[in-house]
Order: C-alpha cells, then structure tokens, then sequence
C-alpha cells in the first residue's frame, strides 16, 4: 500500500507519539489499570482522533485507510490506548448516518477532541454478540425509552462517558429485526457498571453495564425502531480491519525487539541473528504480518471507494 505525503506525515506524527509518549510507560500504565484520559485529550489536540470523519465535527475528512495507520503506528506503542482513536472513528461515523444531526452535532466533536470516551453495549450475558438473542429490554413511554437488563463483556464499561446500546424494542422471535440502538449516558439515573479483574487489557476497563429503569429520550435513538442493529453493524467491517491493523502494530514492535536481541545476544563466538534456526522463524513472522498490513489496508481501500469488503475484512480478522 502506498500511502501520500499527508498520510506519511501523519504516520510520522503518530509514530513519534507511540514511542516518546506511549511505549516508555504501558507498562505500568496497564499494572495501574486506568485510562489515562489526558493521553486521550492530547491524541485529539494532535489530530490523531477522528480523522476519516468530517471537518465540520473535528476531523480531517482524510481516508479511512489514514484511519489504519493511525492504529497500526499507536499500537505499536501501546494496544490498549490505540483502541480509543479506532473507536471514535467507529462510533462517530454510526452517529453521524443514524442519528439526528443535533445528536452527531453534541456527541462527535467530543470523541474526536478526545473529551469524550464512549462505549457500545451489544454483548449479553446468555447470547454474547448475538443480535437474535438480546434480551436487554426496551419499551417505549411517551417520548422516552425505558430500559432493563445487562450488558457484559464491555470496553471502557467503567470509564466511558456514554454507551451506544443494542436493546430489544420488537418481540423475542423478531431476532435482530426487533433490536433498536440508543445513546444513553453513562451518568444517567440507574445505570451501574462493575470492572472485571482481567488478566490483560486492563485499562480498558472491561466489565458489566447494568440499566435499571433508565429513561433515554426518543431523539438518542440511532436509525429507525427495530433496525438499530442494521444500521450500526454496517461500520463493523471498517472495525474489523482497524483492529487488525492493531495487531499488527503490536506484533510488528515484538518482532522488532527479537531481530535487535539477536544481533546483541552471542553464542559460539557470533550473534545468533547469523544461525538460520533463529532468523528464519522470524522472517516467517515478518511475512505474515505484511500479509495481513496488506490485506488491512485493502478493505479499508474498498471501503473508502464504496466498494464491499466484507470478505476482506472476515478473512484479515481470522488472520
């Protein structure tokens, strides 16, 4: 993939910031366990949040492929912080399709100044990501929705500010059909959340939204009632492939630490970078992560020209 001149000077603004800013410390920012929101703060003020999404809401208007290399060089750095920007560049696209331009107008500009951090809602304790399955309930009263149940399995389910949630507005047999996408702040009355005691990824902050009674006004709904699930699903393939490009962010920095070890660490008189049974698992790790640069960049490529790319995207994912 060949990337312009303003893609490779944002590629070097986001490089520079993964290893002076992100990279000396992620380590104990993960034994801490907290999002630093200030790192967030500052990826906005440099440009670094939003940047396929509209000038008019704080973006750059710039390709979803520049999108990809933002992740893949933050990840190099640090995973966990790298899943803030592919976030806004998720969400705040599904807000400004399916929602009202007043929703998009308050909410957009926050994520990509990095103000806000915002979550979705779709897994479930008895179904996971099954959309046929959600039982998290939602009933309509009067110009408010009112929901009741749990949500599980959640990225930043303790320290989002709001939370894009699935829930069931149309009959148990109406699968997916039936599922309805709302905002719902996290501070509303009767929403409580609980973090998991993850072994990795800690400052994410996985765990549980519960919602109790929580009224959320008709306008945060997303798309029309009952195709909320459509609506947002339609952003996952362009998710899957930043995620992927992730990936290979942090698994580019790994390969990158064992090819310097092997030129500093002797055995027999010579650096063991020079014995074929050390470099060529190595050169194996090297090609398949530009396999899967490649095939990233790709679908996001066809997304960025209307073109379907859900097969890339699948196919990068199980790689």
């Amino acid at each position: 993939m060949l990337f312009n001149e303003d893609q490779l000077a944002i590629r070097d603004q986001a490089r520079r910031f993964a290893r002076e800013r992100l990279a000396p410390h992620y380590q104990r920012r993960e034994k801490d366990g907290v999002m630093d929101r200030g790192l967030i703060r500052e990826m906005g003020e440099l440009g670094l949040m939003g940047v396929d999404l509209p000038e008019a809401y704080g973006g750059l208007a710039a390709p979803g492929v520049t999108a990809g290399i933002i992740a893949e060089e933050l990840a190099y750095g640090d995973f966990n912080v790298s899943a803030v920007p592919v976030g806004v560049s998720l969400l705040g696209a599904v807000i400004m399709s399916s929602g009202a331009r007043s929703l998009a107008e308050y909410w957009v500009p926050r994520m990509v100044s990095g103000e806000t951090l915002m979550g979705v809602c779709v897994t479930e304790p008895s179904g996971g990501s099954d959309a046929g399955a959600l039982k998290l309930r939602c009933r309509r009263d009067g110009d408010q929705y009112v929901l009741d149940g749990e949500k599980t399995s959640i990225t930043f389910a303790d320290s989002a500010d709001a939370f894009i949630v699935f829930a069931r507005t149309g009959a148990p047999e109406s699968g997916a059909a039936g599922v309805t996408a709302l905002i719902v702040p996290a501070d509303a009355p009767g929403v409580a959340r609980t973090r998991f005691n993850d072994v990795g990824s800690r400052i994410i902050g996985r765990g549980s939204v519960f919602f109790d009674g929580v009224r959320v006004p008709v306008e945060n709904r997303l798309g029309e009632e009952n195709q909320g699930f459509t609506h947002v699903m339609r952003g996952f393939d362009f998710s899957r492939a930043l995620i992927a490009l992730q990936c290979v962010g942090c698994a580019q920095a790994s390969l990158d630490e064992t090819w310097a070890y092997t030129k500093e660490r002797t055995a027999f008189n010579a650096p063991i970078a020079s014995y074929q049974g050390v470099t060529f698992p190595l050169v194996e790790g090297d090609s398949q992560i530009a396999a899967i640069r490649q095939l990233s960049y790709h679908a996001i490529a066809l997304r960025d020209a209307g073109q379907p790319h859900t097969a890339e995207a699948a196919m990068v994912k199980w790689m």
